[in-house]
Order: structure tokens, then C-alpha cells, then sequence
């Protein structure tokens, strides 16, 4: 049987692309695959095991893509069952000036040579510390002033000469990306319009620029020159050893692009910034084992004996007693306690810190990566829309004529979406309260066994498996939820992808924050809160309203907490680790195998071709659950933080793996993905300044309502210092009927008299608490307000060097020198701004024939 036989065909080369001559289609490197599988079936011509609606479109769109100007080389691989067929897309030099102007690529101008610090490693050096996070990367990208391409302008761009660098390799794949992504393979009011659509359809099995030889090291050391990109990632980043190293984040932006480098940076800067926050949350857990040694109420409740005979939990449960539940109190002590109001203010103030300090490194990498004015300016309408877009109208800032879909249309597509996020969130809501009822049910049935042990820890069993059971839904809609997302957004005809993301992420957020802390929420501020008392007790369903545990609510969300967030995180590391290394290695292991049987057939080692080992990688599917992930953890340690101080250093641990996985994945196990270019983390700020606005209230809500630091601050101005007799004082007695009727007295929770009434300390607290809850949060707002005044987003020094360049753009790029005598300056140029002595203030009057002729000459624009 014939394996893995490689068959070449000739070359396949346009005329022509808008009137451009494309004769100087002399060997390309490739730099983009498309790739189909077919059956292969000897005995049986193939295309009559090919789907003919398939095969019409494909060459439809290979034959547009001909006319494009593309060049094209075919490759075919054997296999037993099927044939992989490979096209092998590269893009002549006219093409790739013809898109690159069309597309606002940015080309260099001149070398910048100052170098990028960082805060830490600046604060580091001023304080003249040696600095373990630091390592020499080999191989450096170079930095450039840069400015839009234009090719009336092309011998004023740096490397012009060379036609084969000047554009870069991801520079390329930009412009192949976008000719695959708007050209057409049927109708067009249809929708049948790029390669993203084809692969939807099953046409194409994908589409892939390729990497850049491979990642492994070699066994005896190189000059560290000769190292390719890929290798230098692998080496330097993805690497376990490197976990307390720096990341080389302009290679990564060198290799991956913009948005993926930024996503990177995020994720390294919030993890710095994790490590405080650990230390703080620690610090006050451990506080938390000091604390329940001496906690007065603590020893009183353990040392009380018979003396608390509380009510029943359930209509089935019977007495018990309190001081039963010893050992839970005091673990609830670890989360309850005076430090987590200290935390809480902290992890606020924390949160909006982060953010501003954020947003000052967003701008400095933004500018050094050319993407300042990107999104207001530069970024180009999606390919799907500019193919499908029914109307064209001129842009504003631009002055070009651009596809336009009907804003009325547009609204009430995103009306439609918003009745779908309501119709799920409704959906979300069914699921708590079929979970809250099966903790009440399972609680029940687990009171009625004869397993005395079971009896005992029904409500923990209850609550702990109704955790692992809301985790596992909570996964199941996300996964629901986001194809319908992706539906609805595609629906919606946004204009840019940079719009398009942030219209997909904020119905994907906002479905996700009901699914993941609704449960929580639920606990930390209605569960116990509506149980009515002895005698009259509140129902759902028939069902009797479900209290906290003996060890109160806040120990039960520090639960929910742990197994949401922890379960959350493993599994995901799991699927972000465990499959994917399964899966490539059964991939690996099929190839070996079928690669040794053809040198056994044929006597000759077989070398495998870089698309071919591309194409058995996995597809990137982008930065969406990479970013969701984080954001939803930081909800997290900054909403919650209050119920579970150990939160961010679990975070942390996560995040320190996470980088380091992420890395492995986009170095090793991922095909490259096409470059994107981006502002900032987009839609994403905004959702985070939410959470940290949220957290704020939620904190304040949380030791007002859920802690017993109010109760137990109020008894002790008010009754003893010491805190003796709070148990007693936090117990009801029971009401008169429900004595009469069982003819025994019992205790429970709550601040009522004999007829069930509240008490006026009911009253007090309920103000001391709704007064802690207003001074909390202004006293918190009023100063990240502070913060937010005296930090601002972009560094002054950022701001001047934008200015600069954008004045060099404009010099360099004039037809008449003459106009600026100050061209882009070199390395020596004193841009210090000291103040010097003027010099003289007259010059000569211009020759009136020079300055009509410079005013012919100016161009009407700038850069």
C-alpha cells in the first residue's frame, strides 16, 4: 500500500491585481497553507468519493484567489486512507504593496535606540539591586520609528532596497490573511465570502501561516545568534526553569503579534501584582489560627456543653447541640475575623491600583509597538463585512469610501441578542434554585438513613456535592452559551473585529457573571436570610427554606468559593495540559510509525516538510477563554476576598502555571496564528474596572451582612468588651406556641423575643450595618478617585515621544525637504529639553520662485 507518497505540481501564477504587473514571480518563500483531505481509495477514481458542491467552491475560490495575484504551489500526501492536499500561498512584491498600503501596514522609518525598562527592574536598578528576574535573551528585535506605507513614498522607508525582508514575515501573512479572508467562492449576497466560512463548511480542514522552522534546542550549543525566533521562545520562555524570569515580550510581539504580546503582558503584570496581594491574604488567614486560640465566644460555645439545645435544621431532624459544632466554628474563624475587613479595604484599594497602573503600561507598550492610534484610525473594517456589507459610505476621520451596514438594522440585531442573554440568564436562575433545592432534598434523605455519620454531616455532604454539582453545570452553559454567541455577534454585522470581540465578550460576560456567582451571591447574601423561625417557617416548593450551616454562611461560601475557583482552575489546566500533549503525542506516534514503514519500503529517510508538521498541530482558537479565565478569577479574589483571604495566593500559583502553559501551547502545540494587531486588551479594562467597582459593594455587603465582625463589635461596646456571653446573646429563644406544642424549649439564631418579634438590637444592627456598608464604599470610592487623579494612563514621557514621532512621520515623508529643516533625528540629537541660548531671529527672505514651487510640491497629507 502506498504511505505518506509526496507528489509536486507546477506552480500556479495570476496576471494581474488592479492593473499591477506581476512578472517578478521569482521563487517565493511560502508563507501561508491552505489544506483539504479526501478519501483515498485506490480501486476508485476520487472524485466520486468528493461532495461536488465542495469541490465547485474550493476551486471557485482558488481561481479567484489566482486572479488576486497570488502564487501558488500544490503539494499532495498519501496516506492509507486519505489524501492530504496542501496549497502553498506566497504573495509577489507588487501584491504585498498593493495590500500593505491597503491594509495600513506600518514599515520603519528610522532605528530607535533606547531601550524599554520596566517598573520593577527600574525601581530595582535605582535602588541599585541586583535583579533575579532579569535574563539576557539572545537576539533582540530591533525598535523603529515608524509610519504608515505608502508606495509613492517607498526608497524614504528604511530597507526599501531589499525586497525580500522589508516586509516582515508576519507582515505577510497580514496581507495573505486578508485576500483569503474577502474573497469570494459563490455569491456574495449569500454570505459565500472567505476562507473563514469555507472551514465552517468543511470545505478547507484549515488554514495556517507557517512557523518558522522548528522549536526544539539543539543538542550541542549554538552561537546563540544563530537561533531562530521559535527557538529563542521556546528557550527563554516556555521553558519551566524561566517561571521567575521576565518575559521576552518583544519577541513574543516579533513572532505572535500585537494582541497575543499584549495578552502576555497583562498576564505577567497581573500576577506581579498578585504576589502583595498574597502576602496580605496569608498573612491574615494565619492570623486566623492565633485568633480562634484566643477567640473568647469560640471557648465559651466549646466549653458550654448542654447548656444550647438548638431547634431542628430540617421537620425531620431533631434536636441538637450547639456545642457540637466546635470544631466548624473555630474553622470559621479562619474567615471570619477582624483581619478581613482590613483585607477587604485592601484588595479594593488594590484592584483599582492595578488597573491604573495598567492602563500606563498599555500606553508605553502600545506606543513602542506602533499601535497608539490603531483602533481610532488605522484598523480597517472586518473582510466578512467589507464582502457583505450592503451600503457603502465615506469614513470621517479617513476620508475613504467604506462599507456601511444600516445602523437601525444593526440595533435591532443586538436587541434580538439582548432578549437571548435574558432568555439564558432566566435559564441560569432555574438551575440555582434546582440546585438550592436538591441541598434541601439530599439533606432530607440523608437525615432519614440509618447511618449515623451521614446523619451528623448531612448539611456539609449537601453543600459540598451541590458545589461540585453547580460546577459542573456552570461548564456545560458556558460551553452553550458561547456558540450562541458566536451566532449572534457574526449576525450583528459589526463594522471592526476590534468591535466585534467587544460585542461578543460583553454577552459572553455578562451571560458568565450570573452562571458563575449567582451560587455564590446566593450564599453570601440570601441563604438564612428568609427562613422565618420555630413555628413558621418560609417554604419553596413546598420545600422549607435551607439555613446556613452550624458554622454559619461565610464558611460555606469560603467552600463554594474553593471548589468553584480551585475545581475551575484544575480542570482547565488539565484541558490546557493533559489533552493537548495527548493529543499530539498519539499524533506524533501515528506519524513515526507511518514515516518508519515507508523508510522500511523504500530505503530512504523520509524528511517531513514544515507544513506537514504544522498541519498535525492543534488550531489556536484564540485569546477569548484565556482572558475570561482570568477576568473571572479576579472577580474572584477581589468580590469575595472577604470569605476566603488564601484566594489570591491561589491565584497566583495558578498564574505562575498558566504563563508557563500558555507558552508551551503557542510555542509547541499550537499552529501560528495569523497576527493581530490591538490597542490594548479592549472590551476587557472596562470589564475589569466593573469587577473592581463591584467588589468594592460586594466586600462592604459582605462583613455588614455575612461576617459576625459587626455583631460581635456591637456587643462589645454595648454589653462586654470581653465578648462574654455573645453566644447567648446571638440565640433566640423559641416562640411560646412552638414550646407549647412540643413541650420543649430550644434555641436558634436570630434576634427575636418570645412571640417571634424582632428585638430592637435587631433594628441597631440593621443601621450600624447599612451605615458600615454607605462609609465603606465612599470612604473606598473617594480614595481610588485619589488614586485614578494622580495616576494618569499615559506616562508623560510616552505622551512627548508620541508627539515626536509623529512630527518626524510628517518630515520624512514631505516631497520637499525644504518645508522642515529639521529631518528624523539620529542617536546624537539632544532631545533633553534644557532650556539654551537663542539664536539669532533673522534669515534670509525665500526666493518667491522656490516657495511656489514648495507649494506645489507639498503633499496634502501627513503621517
Amino acid at each position: 500500500m502506498q504511505r505518506f507518497n509526496r507528489m509536486r505540481s507546477g506552480k500556479w501564477q495570476g496576471k494581474n491585481i488592479h492593473g499591477v504587473s506581476i512578472l517578478d514571480a521569482r521563487p517565493l518563500e511560502k508563507n501561508f497553507v491552505l489544506a483539504w483531505e479526501e478519501p483515498h481509495n485506490p480501486n476508485v477514481e476520487d472524485s466520486k468519493a468528493m461532495d461536488p458542491g465542495h469541490s465547485k467552491w474550493r476551486e471557485t475560490f482558488l481561481n479567484n484567489l489566482r486572479f488576486s495575484g497570488l502564487l501558488m504551489e500544490k503539494r499532495d500526501v498519501v496516506q492509507p486512507k486519505t489524501r492530504i492536499r496542501f496549497i502553498l500561498l506566497s504573495a509577489p512584491w507588487s501584491v504585498l504593496c498593493y495590500y500593505a498600503e491597503e491594509i495600513s501596514l506600518r514599515v520603519p522609518l528610522q532605528v530607535v535606540t533606547t531601550s524599554y525598562v520596566n517598573w520593577s527592574a527600574s525601581t530595582l536598578q535605582y535602588l541599585t539591586l541586583p535583579n533575579p528576574l532579569m535574563q539576557d535573551v539572545p537576539n533582540p528585535p530591533p525598535d523603529f520609528y515608524t509610519c504608515q506605507f505608502r508606495t509613492n513614498k517607498l526608497e524614504r522607508f528604511l530597507g526599501s532596497e531589499d525586497k525580500d525582508t522589508f516586509f516582515k514575515t508576519t507582515q505577510r501573512h497580514q496581507v495573505l490573511y486578508e485576500i483569503l479572508a474577502r474573497t469570494s467562492y459563490g455569491s456574495v449576497s449569500k454570505g459565500e465570502v472567505g476562507i473563514d466560512r469555507l472551514l465552517n463548511e468543511h470545505v478547507f480542514t484549515s488554514a495556517y501561516p507557517l512557523h518558522e522552522g522548528g522549536f526544539q534546542l539543539p543538542k550541542t550549543p549554538p552561537p546563540v545568534e544563530s537561533l531562530g525566533l521559535r527557538q529563542i521562545l521556546y528557550g527563554y520562555w516556555a521553558q519551566w526553569s524561566c517561571w521567575a524570569r521576565y518575559q521576552p515580550l518583544d519577541h513574543i510581539r516579533e513572532y505572535f503579534g500585537e494582541k497575543i504580546a499584549l495578552y502576555f503582558a497583562w498576564l505577567g503584570f497581573y500576577t506581579g501584582w498578585l504576589v502583595p496581594a498574597s502576602v496580605v491574604g496569608t498573612l491574615v488567614f494565619l492570623a486566623g489560627f492565633w485568633l480562634m486560640t484566643t477567640d473568647v465566644p469560640a471557648k465559651e460555645l466549646c466549653n458550654s456543653g448542654s447548656s444550647f439545645m438548638m431547634c431542628p435544621i430540617c421537620n425531620i431532624c431533631s434536636y441538637w447541640n450547639y456545642s457540637s459544632i466546635c470544631v466548624t466554628f473555630k474553622a470559621g474563624i479562619l474567615f471570619d475575623n477582624g483581619g478581613t475587613v482590613f483585607l477587604s479595604i485592601f484588595m479594593s484599594l488594590w484592584a483599582v491600583t492595578f488597573l491604573e497602573y495598567w492602563k500606563r503600561t498599555c500606553s508605553s507598550l502600545s506606543h513602542r509597538w506602533d499601535c497608539t492610534d490603531f483602533q481610532d484610525i488605522e484598523e480597517r473594517p472586518r473582510p466578512e463585512f467589507t464582502a457583505m456589507a450592503p451600503m457603502t459610505m465615506r469614513n470621517p476621520l479617513t476620508g475613504a469610501e467604506e462599507p456601511y451596514f444600516p445602523e437601525k438594522k444593526r440595533f435591532n440585531r443586538v436587541l434580538t441578542g439582548c432578549m437571548m442573554i435574558i432568555i439564558m440568564v432566566v435559564v441560569v436562575l432555574m438551575f440555582l434554585i434546582a440546585i438550592i433545592l436538591y441541598r434541601s432534598i439530599l439533606s432530607i434523605v440523608i437525615s432519614k438513613s440509618n447511618f449515623s455519620f451521614f446523619i451528623f454531616s448531612a448539611a456539609r455532604i449537601a453543600s459540598l456535592t451541590g458545589s461540585v454539582l453547580n460546577l459542573l453545570v456552570i461548564l456545560i452553559l458556558s460551553r452553550v452559551y458561547i456558540s450562541l454567541a458566536h451566532i449572534l455577534t457574526r449576525w450583528e454585522m459589526h463594522r471592526t473585529q476590534t468591535k466585534y470581540e467587544d460585542m461578543f465578550i460583553l454577552k459572553v460576560f455578562v451571560f458568565q457573571f450570573v452562571n458563575f456567582y449567582s451560587s455564590p451571591v446566593y450564599i453570601a447574601f440570601f441563604k438564612g436570610r428568609f427562613i422565618g423561625y420555630p413555628g413558621k417557617y418560609f417554604t419553596l416548593f413546598g420545600v422549607r427554606n435551607e439555613d446556613c450551616g452550624a458554622g454559619g454562611c461565610l464558611i460555606e461560601l469560603a467552600q463554594e468559593l474553593l471548589v468553584i475557583m480551585v475545581g475551575k482552575q484544575l480542570i482547565n489546566n488539565i484541558q490546557e495540559f493533559v489533552w493537548p500533549k495527548l493529543r499530539a503525542w498519539w499524533r506524533k506516534r501515528k506519524r513515526r510509525g507511518k514515516a518508519k514503514e515507508l523508510e522500511e519500503q523504500e530505503g530512504v529517510e523520509q524528511d517531513i516538510c514544515q507544513w506537514e508538521v504544522d498541519y498535525q498541530l492543534l488550531l489556536c482558537e484564540g485569546l477569548f477563554s484565556e482572558y475570561l479565565e482570568m477576568v473571572i478569577q479576579f472577580g474572584f479574589i477581589t468580590i469575595f476576598v472577604a470569605a476566603c483571604p488564601l484566594a489570591p495566593l491561589f491565584a497566583l500559583i495558578n498564574n505562575w502555571v498558566e504563563i508557563r502553559l500558555d507558552a508551551q501551547k503557542f510555542v509547541t502545540e499550537y499552529r501560528r496564528p495569523v497576527v493581530e494587531r490591538a490597542q490594548d486588551i479592549g472590551i476587557w479594562l472596562d470589564v475589569l474596572q466593573f469587577i473592581a467597582y463591584t467588589a468594592v459593594l460586594g466586600n462592604a455587603f459582605l462583613i455588614a451582612f455575612t461576617s459576625s465582625f459587626l455583631p460581635r463589635l456591637y456587643y462589645r461596646y454595648t454589653r462586654d468588651p470581653d465578648l462574654n456571653g455573645f453566644i447567648n446573646f446571638t440565640l433566640a429563644m423559641s416562640p411560646r406556641n412552638y414550646t407549647l406544642e412540643h413541650r420543649f424549649t430550644c434555641r436558634y439564631r436570630g434576634f427575636r423575643d418570645e412571640n417571634g418579634e424582632y428585638l430592637p438590637e435587631y433594628f441597631h444592627l440593621l443601621a450600624i450595618r447599612l451605615s458600615f456598608v454607605i462609609i465603606f464604599e465612599h470612604v473606598v470610592f473617594l480614595i481610588g478617585r485619589l488614586i485614578d487623579m494622580m495616576v494618569p494612563d499615559i506616562p508623560e514621557e510616552v505622551e512627548l515621544k508620541m508627539k515626536r514621532e509623529h512630527y518626524m512621520a510628517k518630515e520624512a515623508l514631505a516631497e520637499n525637504q525644504a518645508l522642515g529643516r529639521t529631518m528624523i533625528p539620529t542617536h546624537t540629537t539632544d532631545w533633553s529639553g534644557e532650556p539654551r541660548q537663542r539664536k539669532s531671529r533673522y534669515s534670509p527672505p525665500p526666493d518667491p520662485a522656490t516657495k511656489i514651487s514648495e507649494q506645489a510640491d507639498a503633499p496634502p497629507w501627513g503621517c
